[in-house]
């Protein structure tokens, strides 16, 4: 008989049980009729051969086993029964199964998000052959168009090989911008791919020529979004930084692109580039750093292989594109870089390097919640047992196995923990959208795949089987050893058997206070970091300021021109009610933006090239006053330090003490690698944070934005308002297009780019809290439940000694010592695992050492006045026992 077969009549049991009568009842008719023809009777031959059949029941048994899966059949009905037993405690079943859920929810939760940052392959075809080029470097993986066209030109390593680089498209035609996220990508992106279109057409070779025409493709996201999935987007433009492109196609609905964490709304050919940025162009740039490559190799051709090759094509790459204007050994130091490649079937994305370790932080502190958890349902389980006992003695005295008995009460553990599972992955559902969320700005939205593929079910799986088997193994081993005859006297309690399973349950509550005391200390720590990163002086005003990007939308613009628009601007949010000062700048503070060059100071020899490396800025007067930046020595800048006045600038206090020493650098020089004309020190301001608030003061250089070289078509506006900040974006894109009608604005404030800044630690501080305060509350379950666990098995021993005299504090100190006992063993142990354990989020801390005495303390305390808490009410109910009710039920 198939095995179809077989598993088939285990589901339909009715249906076999009629066939097995049925079939019966024809052998037993077909013998009578035999013996009947023989001579007998009617009614004797039926007798007769239903003596010679044997016992039906044992007869359709002994059919059935071979009908069925046997071992199936007694899985099935081990799974009815614990539903049964489950049905019959569902205050139990409750708290289980929301223990487990939340447990398993968090580490699916988090899993799931290392799955879509780290491990999930890009939905095209064969990923696994995908290879990122790089100079030698893994993480030095950027280049110049010229580079881009000289590998693609040159190269015989790859079967496709193509160019991408990631935009942000102003979909509006002035006033507040509305970014959409673009990529320009060379004729070779989706042909290399895979992808197919979902309409229309997509980009190929044709489309990436100079002076190609200004054609685009839609992510299929962005086409339901922008135009309801209109199939008449064919054809149509859509307006891109002012420039329509004519829309050929849509991408299939699963592609997102090849940068993990950003869905692309709209693909451009890169060489329309020059359409968009006209003179300022980066086609032809020989050190703008752009774009990033991705091949296919051929057939046959390893990554080795590839590697090899790149490396022998490297020398005349970069020979065709040294840059003309770096100095003669800048330029020897470029032609000595190299190609290579590396795996990239699971794309690239700047989520990986910045998110790894804390999503590692994040995986272990749910694995203790779920520790935590475990050992709070083995408690539960335990507990359970106890008021199992006399069923559990019956069904060994009529003849149950031990190990029958075992498996029994394991059916429901992985029972209760798959229903944990269930509503784990609801929760997960939720959580990891969250967890998205948290990642995400207001400026810079993530966007990942978070679908439940097979790598996650199966880790869900295994978790909840692990769980199941985690915390039911002890109990299911302590209840199959239960003695029947004890157990079915009524009043009888095996003391020995009592006072080991109570050794066995604090020992888990002891393990419940160590691994909370670990998640508390974790939580304090990151919260403290954060709460330091959040509130320190970063040398200038963190609210009240609103910064405004803004583009003039003229590629090319001459200087005189940009100049006279950026005081025009400038003179009309001056005058907007509510703004208390006005500035412009080329660099925001811990923004996106970076500027930096050498410098070459009188007196000062570098010791490397680096060591001369300054952080630039260039600025109007009014900037340091607006951002509240004290000036320390010198003046501000003025309007006299015009495009014609002597050169000048500003410093900080680091790059004063580095490169002037202890004298007064005001009148003292310096000049950058990038301009020969030296500039004379005029003020020295405090110090403040440029890229990050983590870093340390760097030497800073602050020049005249009328000063610059090259002006350009966009700057960046500081307004400090009187009050909230974002209640004057209106006002200023009025004011704004007063000058500039087609400028293109794009607001935030000081505040939220601050915030953008520090994700990652809010991330740990909000789930590290979140965590803890869980861990926390299922220790204090455990605690709680333990100590009245304790408290009802000692009813007539505290009956007996408040009868004999005892004062009840007398009881209360009694049972609190217990509970003092739990606390201190887990303190001790929770306080050696923290020790160890803090060395995972050392690099998350700021301002608080790992081992931070005063956070062990505090968390220690927090601890200790919960369990407190939790111990007082079953001791406090201990002590208002009523001797003679306790003495009565012995």
């Amino acid at each position: 008989m198939s095995w179809y077969k077989r598993v088939m009549n285990l589901l339909r049991p009715e249906r076999l049980s009629r066939e097995l009568d049925r079939e019966i009842a024809f052998h037993v008719a077909e013998r009578a009729d035999e013996l009947m023809a023989a001579g007998m009777s009617e009614a004797q031959a039926l007798r007769e051969a239903r003596r010679r059949f044997g016992n039906v029941v044992l007869q359709k048994e002994r059919t059935r086993e071979v009908d069925v899966v046997r071992w199936l059949e007694s899985v099935l009905a081990d799974v009815r029964y614990a539903l049964r037993a489950l049905r019959a405690s569902p205050g139990f079943a409750l708290v289980a199964v929301l223990s487990l859920g939340l447990g398993i929810g968090a580490n699916t939760a988090i899993f799931s998000l290392i799955d879509a940052v780290l491990l999930r392959s890009l939905p095209v075809e064969r990923p696994e052959e995908l290879v990122k080029l790089t100079m030698g470097e893994p993480g030095n993986d950027v280049f110049t168009n010229p580079q881009w066209e000289q590998v693609r030109d040159r190269q015989d390593v790859f079967s496709g090989v193509f160019a991408f680089s990631g935009e942000s498209w102003d979909l509006a035609t002035g006033g507040a911008a509305r970014r959409i996220r673009g990529e320009w990508v060379s004729g070779g992106f989706f042909p290399t791919l895979g992808v197919r279109p979902a309409l229309g057409r997509l980009l190929g070779p044709r489309d990436d020529v100079r002076g190609c025409p200004a054609v685009a493709v839609l992510g299929h996201g962005f086409w339901e979004r922008e135009y309801g999935g209109d199939p008449g987007a064919v054809g149509r433009t859509v307006s891109l930084d002012g420039h329509p492109f004519e829309v050929v196609g849509v991408a299939e609905p699963a592609f997102f692109g090849v940068e993990v964490g950003r869905a692309v709304d709209v693909y451009a050919p890169l060489c329309a580039e020059a359409i968009v940025r006209g003179k300022d162009s980066f086609l032809d740039r020989r050190s703008t750093w752009f774009l990033q490559l991705i091949g296919r190799p051929r057939p046959g051709v390893s990554l080795a292989q590839a590697r090899t090759r790149l490396a022998a094509m490297a020398p005349a790459v970069f020979s065709a594109t040294v840059p003309a204007d770096w100095k003669p050994g800048t330029q020897r130091e470029y032609l000595k870089r190299t190609l290579s490649a590396e795996p990239a079937g699971q794309g690239v994305s700047p989520l990986r390097p910045r998110y790894r370790h804390a999503l590692a932080v994040l995986m272990v502190v749910v694995g203790l919640v779920l520790l935590n958890a475990c050992a709070n349902v083995a408690n539960l389980l335990l507990a359970r047992a106890t008021a199992r006992r006399r069923e559990l003695a019956v069904r060994l005295a009529i003849g149950a196995g031990r190990g029958r008995l075992a498996r029994q009460l394991l059916t429901e553990s992985l029972l209760l923990s798959l229903l944990g599972a269930a509503v784990g992955v609801a929760f997960a559902r939720w959580g990891s959208a969250l967890l998205v969320r948290l990642l995400s700005t207001r400026a810079d939205a993530v966007w990942l795949d978070l679908s439940i593929d097979g790598r996650v079910l199966g880790f869900t799986i295994a978790v909840a089987t692990l769980t199941g088997l985690l915390f039911g193994l002890a109990p299911a081993w302590r209840s199959a050893r239960v003695d029947p005859q004890a157990a079915m006297r009524a009043s009888a309690r095996s003391v020995a058997e009592g006072h080991s399973r109570l050794t066995l349950v604090k020992a888990l509550v002891a393990g419940q206070v160590a691994l909370s005391l670990v998640l508390v200390v974790g939580a304090a720590l990151l919260l403290g970091s954060f709460r330091n990163l959040a509130t320190l002086d970063p040398g200038f005003r963190r609210t009240g300021i609103l910064l405004v990007g803004v583009d003039l939308k003229e590629p090319g613009i001459a200087d005189a021109r940009a100049l006279a628009l950026l005081r025009g601007v400038l003179d009309r949010v001056r005058a907007l009610p509510g703004v208390r000062a006005a500035s412009a700048s080329r660099v925001t503070p811990v923004g996106p933006a970076r500027w930096n060059d050498i410098i070459h100071v009188d007196g000062y020899t570098p010791s490397s090239t680096n060591d001369a490396l300054v952080w630039m800025n260039s600025a109007t007067p009014g900037f340091f006053a607006t951002m509240g930046t004290r000036l320390l020595a010198g003046r501000d800048f003025t309007d006299h330090d015009a495009p014609g006045a002597p050169r000048v600038a500003i410093i900080n206090r680091a790059l004063a003490t580095k490169f002037f020493g202890a004298s007064s650098p005001l009148g003292r020089r310096f000049r950058t690698d990038s301009n020969e004309a030296w500039l004379e020190v005029v003020g020295v301001v405090e110090d403040a944070k440029y890229v990050t608030l983590r870093e340390q003061p760097s030497p800073t250089a602050y020049v005249p934005l009328s000063q610059e070289d090259h002006q350009g078509a966009w700057f960046s506006l500081e307004l400090r308002t009187d009050g909230p900040p974002a209640a004057l974006a209106r006002s200023v894109e009025n004011a704004v297009a007063e000058v500039v009608p087609a400028a293109s604005l794009d607001f935030t404030t000081m505040s939220d780019q601050l915030a953008a800044s520090i994700r990652p630690e809010r991330l740990l501080a909000v789930l590290s809290g979140f965590f803890g305060a869980l861990g926390l509350l299922l220790a204090v379950i455990g605690l709680y439940g333990t100590t009245a666990y304790s408290v009802t098995r000692r009813r007539s021993e505290i009956g007996i000694r408040i009868a004999l005299g005892a004062m009840r504090t007398r009881v209360v100190r009694m049972v609190m010592r217990e509970v003092g006992v739990m606390v201190a063993a887990g303190m001790i142990l929770g306080a050696l695992l923290a020790l160890a354990a803090t060395r995972l989020v050392a690099s998350f801390l700021f301002g608080v050492a790992p081992g931070d005495p005063a956070t062990f303390a505090l968390a220690a305390l927090v601890l200790g006045l919960v369990a407190g808490a939790a111990g007082a009410l079953p001791a406090w109910r201990a002590a208002r026992l009523d001797p003679m009710a306790a003495l009565r039920e012995e």
